[in-house]
């Protein structure tokens, strides 16, 4: 079975955000970072060179896959700021029609700024999202 590429990491996330080149980016970075240490009660860590996460939880899928993740997270890139909230914002459509400009992918939210989006609606999708796969994995 192939390695897990994305795991946690010792590299710094304070140095991480001190180096994400746009202020205003680094801003909302450091504004997701409350949210998401206040959703989860977990602080943060790196995962893998770019992803900030909090919690973890192990996984096993049918297949016999497994692997660690966090329970949601979010990395600043190039085009947006991906925020990983699986499974639960798929769950909540009146959520999402609330939430603001954003595009979604498999189990990960793209948001260009917290401007753009209710950031009370985003807190309510990570805490659902985060339920959610407690619920699931509760071993962990």
């Amino acid at each position: 079975m192939a390695e897990q590429k994305t795991k946690p990491t010792t590299q710094s996330v304070e140095i991480f955000l001190d180096n994400v080149a746009d202020a205003k980016i680094r801003e909302d970075c450091i504004a997701l970072v409350k949210l998401m240490k206040k959703v989860t009660g977990s602080q943060p860590k790196m995962w893998g060179s770019a992803i900030i996460g909090f919690g973890q939880y192990h996984y096993k899928y049918e297949s016999g896959h497994e692997g660690d993740s966090c329970l949601t997270g979010f990395s600043p890139r190039k085009q947006n700021i991906t925020l990983y909230v699986m499974p639960g914002f798929t769950e909540h459509p009146e959520l999402l029609e609330k939430l603001g400009k954003y595009k979604a992918g498999k189990g990960c939210l793209y948001i260009k700024k917290l401007a753009d989006i209710e950031v009370s609606v985003l807190e309510k999708l990570v805490r659902h999202s985060v339920d959610s796969l407690k619920k699931k994995y509760p071993d962990n």
